[in-house]
């Protein structure tokens, strides 16, 4: 299976690294696409087909991955339009806030459309440990939908979703991902405050976090139920959760998932 990726940037490169560290294609089959040579000559020097033409990038692979800013989806979807084979290749674009709709309105070719899929990683892809929301869009079959969940589950976990919900995907795992690395940083400031040098302060709050995603993830437990197990009466722990709480933690949260979701 050949794959090229058109727009290398932080997203598009993450997906790039994760498809090296993966098993599902070798290098040779992955095909990038990029305007900055920088970008170019780091993926070719590990054996990555590197252009800077979107069209040759989009002849002859079988998936093409557009990943590029929301405002640029039209320019590079309608660049490539006359070199991809309705019939044989599938369409993936990561862009927040993309439309099938428009997809389709700019894509149609002799009505036609090319299998189309909106797909929302993080860019823990890169280290294999996305959460990908998938959306089957357009003319897609069961076996394009097999495939293209395959594809991203050799590189974290995947949610297949419908339209609707994409936007609120975006904001738990894609945006997600800056929250949780908020609260990294605010409790290693906090490990300062108690003694802690920086790096020691971070490597503490990296593996606790770890340690509670593993602990959930083993025992299926509720977040509360796990807190239960940690809490005494009168103890630290629940001194240090209701100061949290006095302070509108949990309704932070909430109010920033809502707020990027709109």
């Amino acid at each position: 299976m050949k794959i090229s990726i058109i727009g290398a940037g932080a997203m598009g490169g993450a997906i790039v690294e994760g498809l090296i560290k993966g098993d599902y294609v070798q290098n040779e089959d992955i095909c990038v696409a990029d305007p900055v040579r920088t970008t170019r000559d780091h993926f070719a020097d590990m054996g990555i087909t590197a252009t800077p033409s979107n069209q040759l990038a989009a002849q002859g692979a079988d998936i093409v991955c557009v990943v590029v800013k929301p405002w640029l989806v039209e320019q590079v979807l309608k660049g490539i339009k006359d070199v991809l084979d309705y019939d044989k290749q599938q369409l993936i674009v990561v862009a927040a806030g993309t439309k099938s709709d428009d997809i389709k309105e700019w894509m149609t070719k002799e009505e036609k459309m090319i299998p189309t899929f909106l797909v929302i990683p993080n860019i823990a892809i890169a280290q294999l440990q996305s959460m990908t929301f998938i959306v089957p869009s357009i003319a897609v079959t069961q076996q394009h939908t097999d495939a293209i969940v395959a594809l991203f589950e050799s590189m974290g976990k995947t949610i297949i979703t419908d339209e609707a919900h994409l936007a609120a995907g975006t904001t738990l795992a894609s945006c997600g991902i800056a929250y949780a690395m908020r609260y990294v940083r605010a409790a290693s400031e906090g490990g300062v405050e108690l003694g802690f040098k920086a790096d020691e302060a971070k490597q503490i709050v990296m593996q606790t976090m770890r340690g509670a995603v593993e602990l959930l993830a083993a025992t299926g437990l509720h977040p509360e139920a796990a807190i239960d197990l940690v809490t005494t009466p009168g103890g630290v722990t629940i001194k240090g959760l209701n100061e949290m709480e006095h302070a509108g933690f949990s309704s932070a949260v909430i109010r920033g998932l809502k707020a990027g979701a709109k």
